[in-house]
């Protein structure tokens, strides 16, 4: 299939999530990515194991968030190498780059210095806090991220100690906010011929995702609190326990709730003035909770999955990651592929062209295993 960013070159320099994420994404879009490791052990995750690949040294978190780049060994801290990234910069549309702050800068590959020479690049800077400010210098990673962007102090039960996403949503999401912020930028280079510095920060992802608890809070100072499973703002909206395996149950409508009290055995929930609307249930919720809690009792998991789904309420199991694997919805959706070249099954773009999902061209590269390859451009040997 022909994707939408062949003909697109992107420098990649950085490693960990956030940086090669922004760069996986491209490349499964058809873009041609150049990684740019260090020559002693490169990229710090492909060390990040077990489990390890096929090779038996590399880490599958590597295998999964480099596919279909090219990897090229610089040390940028010597000025020859620092120039042969200009060179290659000479070819490039998109430079990605999560270093950690102030090090640009202090190898000659700032925004400011990288723009005036390459006026026509967009150059993606990804910080830990941003690039101003009293923390613009520091470092980050996703749970330090999830502690100061108040993420952990949502998460969890009322009862429960500040508590951790499982997911790298801050690096997950910056990779994604910088992908996205590249895009535009290409797209505003079509109309002004001109380049563009893309900033985005695991500290801006981080406030993204309260964003709705520190807009409450402006307008009247009320601090969020955890709800467990549980939705500030709709009820009911979260897991209950039945007679074996926990249901998530999220009637998100007066018209879905009547059908769920209904499914519950009690239509009278739906008639009662103090459950009847939306805001009633949220400001009735510690009686109402307890009720449906109670009755979800009486039956097993796929009694109830059966029931609210004959009567079109949203509901879902609680499947752990091997029922996930094994879901013949994840089967139906091409998500998962192995990558070429015997390599490991890796989830793949969440994103579709034309009802057809991109499958891995290249496997996640060996460190520097495309340096002479793509250095040879330099001499002008291969044409762009």
């Amino acid at each position: 299939m022909t994707l939408p960013l062949e003909g697109v070159r992107v420098i990649e320099v950085g490693q960990a999530l956030a940086g090669p994420l922004a760069g996986v994404l491209l490349a499964d879009m058809g873009a041609d990515v150049i990684k740019i490791e260090k020559p002693d052990g490169g990229d710090d995750a492909r060390i990040w194991g077990p489990p390890f690949g096929p090779d038996g040294v590399t880490s599958l978190y590597f295998y999964s968030q480099n596919r279909n780049k090219r990897s090229v060994t610089l040390d940028l801290k010597a000025a020859g190498d620092v120039e042969k990234l200009n060179r290659l910069c000479e070819t490039a549309d998109i430079l990605i780059q999560n270093l950690r702050p102030g090090v640009v800068d202090e190898i000659g590959i700032g925004p400011e210095t990288m723009l005036k020479r390459h006026p026509r690049l967009i150059y993606c800077s990804i910080w830990a806090f941003g690039y101003q400010g009293p923390m613009r210098l520091k470092p980050g990673f996703d749970p330090l991220l999830q502690a100061y962007g108040a993420m952990m102090t949502v998460t969890g039960r009322a009862e429960d100690p500040p508590t951790f996403c499982g997911a790298s949503i801050n690096d997950k999401a910056t990779g994604m906010f910088c992908t996205i912020g590249a895009l535009a930028a290409l797209r505003m280079r079509d109309k002004t011929g001109k380049g563009c510095l893309v900033d985005t920060s695991l500290f801006d992802s981080a406030v993204h995702w309260v964003e709705g608890g520190i807009n409450n809070y402006l307008a009247d100072g009320t601090v969020p609190k955890r709800h467990g499973t549980g939705g500030a703002v709709i009820v009911p909206y979260q897991l209950f326990d039945t007679a074996d395996r926990p249901v998530c149950l999220a009637p998100g409508n007066d018209r879905l709730w009547a059908r769920c009290a209904e499914v519950l055995g009690h239509p009278e929930w739906a008639t009662d003035p103090r459950y009847a609307k939306s805001a009633a249930r949220v400001q009735n919720k510690e009686a109402l909770l307890p009720m449906i809690a109670a009755a979800m009792r009486g039956k097993t998991r796929a009694q109830w999955l059966e029931a609210f789904e004959k009567a079109g309420v949203p509901c879902s199991p609680v499947n752990d990651i091997a029922e996930l694997a094994a879901t013949p919805q994840l089967a139906a959706v091409d998500l998962v592929h192995p990558l070429p070249g015997g390599g490991p099954k890796v989830v793949g773009l969440p994103i579709s062209f034309d009802r057809q999902r991109p499958h891995s061209a290249r496997p996640s590269p060996k460190l520097g295993e495309h340096t002479d390859e793509v250095l040879s451009l330099l001499r002008g040997d291969v044409s762009r």
